[in-house]
């Protein structure tokens, strides 16, 4: 029943806001101001809490530990990135999220292990803000979510069916359920500490400029001749 809840609202979402957005052709950053302000409130959120935990998860744990764990989440993300891709017709791509499932959740003990990559199973990551953008809508204006950080009308709009397939919702007690979102923050924010070297300058800018041009890259399925994955 939730694959199919996804599905319908996915379809409801397409109908609404693809019309909407799709002739909008404003300025990427129309919302600067507020956007500028919510990066700071996550920027000073992220110097003062999340960051430290990080830095000590790095310090804390094994590298194989943090491997693992790093394995498990991206096993449960292959689950929407599953439903995305039969979204936008990829039957091949669909298929190939769908091995990785079942044999990194048997053979890789529950994802901690990925045995699918090596076995020629590539991941997708694919998301509804990118099925969107496969059916026509337009990225539309840049917007920064609080605590969520850099996203666009049309990824934030994605995020709501997202949400309703990730595994970790359906989990009970709700006590573990938020470790598990816990730990899959600080996992994915410890993956970030080498990245943001990278940012010089005015960092607002530079994160939303990365940002859009890695978005239109996933989109166009690296059809995009100005951007360099290996770089970002």
């Amino acid at each position: 029943m939730l694959v199919f809840r996804y599905i319908f609202l996915s379809v409801l979402l397409g109908v609404i806001a693809i019309p909407a957005l799709a002739e909008e052709q404003s300025e990427a950053d129309p919302w600067e101001g507020f956007n500028r302000a919510m990066f700071r409130f996550n920027d000073t959120l992220d110097r003062y809490a999340l960051k430290p935990v990080a830095q000590g998860y790095k310090v804390i744990m094994p590298n194989l530990i943090e491997t693992g764990v790093s394995n498990f989440f991206g096993n449960l993300s292959d689950v929407g990135s599953m439903l995305n891709n039969l979204l936008q017709l990829k039957g091949n791509a669909a298929g190939q999220d769908l091995g990785r499932v079942v044999f990194n959740s048997t053979i890789g003990l529950g994802g901690i292990i990925d045995v699918a990559t090596p076995m020629g199973l590539p991941e997708h990551n694919e998301d509804f803000g990118q099925t969107l953008g496969y059916w026509g809508m337009e990225t539309g204006p840049y917007l920064v979510l609080p605590l969520l950080g850099p996203s666009s009308v049309r990824d934030g709009i994605g995020l709501i069916p997202d949400s309703m397939v990730d595994p970790v919702g359906e989990v009970d007690p709700i006590r573990t359920r938020n470790q598990l979102y816990g730990l899959r923050i600080i996992d994915t924010r410890a993956g970030l500490l080498a990245a943001e070297q990278l940012l010089t300058g005015d960092r607002y800018t530079a994160m939303r400029d990365a940002y859009l041009q890695r978005r239109e890259f996933l989109v166009n399925d690296g059809k995009v001749a100005s951007f360099d994955q290996d770089q970002f």
